[in-house]
């Protein structure tokens, strides 16, 4: 998985959405106490940076080190780089002690993992019973009716073909994903719930979103570039149809939470 984001780490870095503060209040406010936060798959650091502004440390662990280089230096949150897969023994020397972790997070990422080895792990190291762990994924990006009717047809027939199987469970909202955890206090179900996050973008930036996908550089490394000037065209066409360079762009977001129990 983490030779998909290597060689675009800048843009994926540039070019992610940051995550709205109401989600991380919601997840927050399910573990009892705010001591220590694990991020796993961080990437280049978008949910740590808002997890350490909660809890006083957070760790935050990615298998890619060109991702992990471009992550927000902040002096409460430890980057980690680990391997795919960690003994019992690996993640307490490197990660934390048996049952000392307040919530575990993952951003964009549980759908590339390993799930029941990941869940053994995540067990482990959560406080029982209340420990909390924390999954979302975003969908893609809406910004209006004229440059939504070139990206559909470019997301679901051209790129498609590209993206690993894995990635049918981010369009499926985490709904279809394994997660046997219990629902959280004032929860009678693990999700997912939604959220949503905007932000102002111009074309560029949209189209660095965009070449940040996994999908987009697999396409690449077999000669075929998704963007080609026609599709770049287009795209145009409809952004600037409005008059309006920059724009608001929503990414919809579905978080699956549940607390640990007494497993």
């Amino acid at each position: 998985m983490a030779d998909l984001f290597i060689k675009q780490a800048e843009q994926y870095a540039e070019g992610r959405p940051s995550y709205p503060a109401e989600l991380f209040e919601f997840i927050a406010s399910k573990t009892p106490s705010h001591d220590l936060a694990w991020d796993v798959g961080a990437g280049s650091g978008q949910a740590a940076r808002s997890l350490s502004g909660i809890y006083k440390n957070v760790i935050a662990t990615d298998t890619s080190p060109k991702q992990l280089a471009f992550a927000p230096r902040l002096p409460n949150i430890r980057y980690q780089l680990t391997s795919p897969t960690m003994s019992i023994a690996e993640l307490e020397s490197s990660i934390a002690p048996q049952s000392s972790i307040d919530v575990v997070t993952i951003a964009q990422a549980i759908h590339w993992f390993d799930l029941p080895n990941f869940y053994q792990q995540a067990k482990w190291v959560l406080k029982k019973p209340h420990g909390v762990i924390a999954a979302w994924c975003y969908t893609v990006p809406e910004v209006n009716e004229s440059v939504d009717a070139v990206f559909q047809p470019y997301y679901n027939i051209a790129v498609e073909p590209y993206w690993d199987p894995a990635r049918k469970l981010v369009d499926s909202k985490y709904e279809t994903i394994d997660f046997p955890f219990e629902p959280v206090d004032g929860a009678d179900h693990t999700g997912p719930f939604p959220f949503v996050t905007e932000r102002l973008m111009d074309l560029d930036s949209y189209f660095t979103y965009l070449r940040s996908w996994s999908a987009y550089q697999t396409a690449k490394e077999k000669g075929v570039e998704l963007l080609s000037n026609d599709v770049i065209e287009e795209f145009k066409r409809a952004w600037t149809e409005d008059g309006q360079d920059k724009k608001v762009v929503k990414h919809p977001i579905y978080l699956r939470i549940g607390r640990v129990g007494n497993e």
